[in-house]
């Protein structure tokens, strides 16, 4: 149930008031939703818009979040274009001036395009989180980095434009979460920056093998980040290790990563990389 404004379901009569303060929890004022249920990040988006009166803008990550954008804080505040409003706990105001082409309609709620949510998200202070945040709404939309450069450059000399510039050039719509992103980002600055990303590999008999997170093609190198269920499930860790037999049998190389690795032990990853891609020739 999405989130519904309290005195309009009042008027028609979908609810009564005991039912609205027994089984429903005010998200924002006169803003509710059912009680015990964790909104997610478009949740609050939509019951952002909803406290505006809809009149307001959805930006920043609510934006990202309208646009199916995944791996939101579902913590953060949700975010709102909207000039002239008092100010609520919740919600953060900007009030920034948006062109026309800067606003779309994103599941029937104004909001800011996947370009302008990108150039408002990457010039916020914390380049690798720029990143991840820029990989995430570009998988989740048609988000080219052009796109964004176009509106870097109408607004030349904006606040945090130098590191906008930088989280373009780094990103990469390939990545399927932001332990992805941090992997490829630690060997980017090692000079190992990955070719490409999700790399489908096939046998010699067509039959697909795997999509490997990102690599070397030309060299057979492919570096892959293993989240705890292909440590901890049974099923998907003995499938894995029968893949990395297939992936091995047809001459690729996998640097395989966990999490405390990608934390604590960054070095290690970019060494084994580097090794993997000598023993295939590559000149590093």
């Amino acid at each position: 149930m999405l989130p519904f404004i309290g005195s309009e379901a009042l008027a028609a009569g979908v609810v009564n008031r005991y039912q609205l303060a027994t089984r429903y929890d005010a998200v924002y004022r006169n803003v509710y939703v059912p009680r015990g249920r964790m909104p997610t990040a478009a949740d609050r988006a939509v019951a952002a818009w909803l406290w505006s009166e809809r009149r307001a803008t959805a930006a920043g990550l609510s934006a990202a979040a309208l646009h199916g954008t995944l791996w939101l804080d579902t913590k953060l505040p949700a975010e709102l274009n909207q000039p002239h409003r008092h100010k609520t706990n919740g919600i953060l105001l900007h009030s920034d001036k948006l062109a026309d082409d800067e606003v779309c309609s994103a599941n029937g709620i104004p909001a800011t395009t996947p370009a302008r949510t990108a150039y408002d998200l990457g010039r916020r202070r914390g380049l690798t989180t720029a990143v991840i945040r820029l990989d995430a709404l570009m998988q989740a939309t048609n988000l080219k980095p052009t796109d964004v450069e176009a509106l870097a450059e109408r607004h030349r000399g904006a606040r945090g434009i130098v590191q906008l510039r930088e989280a373009i050039d780094l990103s990469d719509g390939g990545a399927e979460s932001p332990q992805e992103t941090r992997t490829r980002l630690i060997l980017t600055r090692a000079g190992l920056r990955p070719k490409r990303t999700q790399i489908d590999v096939f046998d010699r008999f067509g039959e697909f093998v795997r999509r490997i997170d990102m690599g070397w093609d030309e060299w057979m190198v492919g570096v892959e980040y293993d989240g705890a269920q292909h440590w901890t499930d049974p099923a998907i860790r003995s499938h894995d290790i029968d893949t990395q037999a297939r992936l091995e049998a047809l001459g690729w190389r996998i640097i395989r990563v966990g999490a405390e690795m990608l934390r604590y032990r960054p070095n290690t990853i970019v060494a084994r990389t580097r090794a993997a891609l000598r023993a295939a020739g590559a000149p590093v």
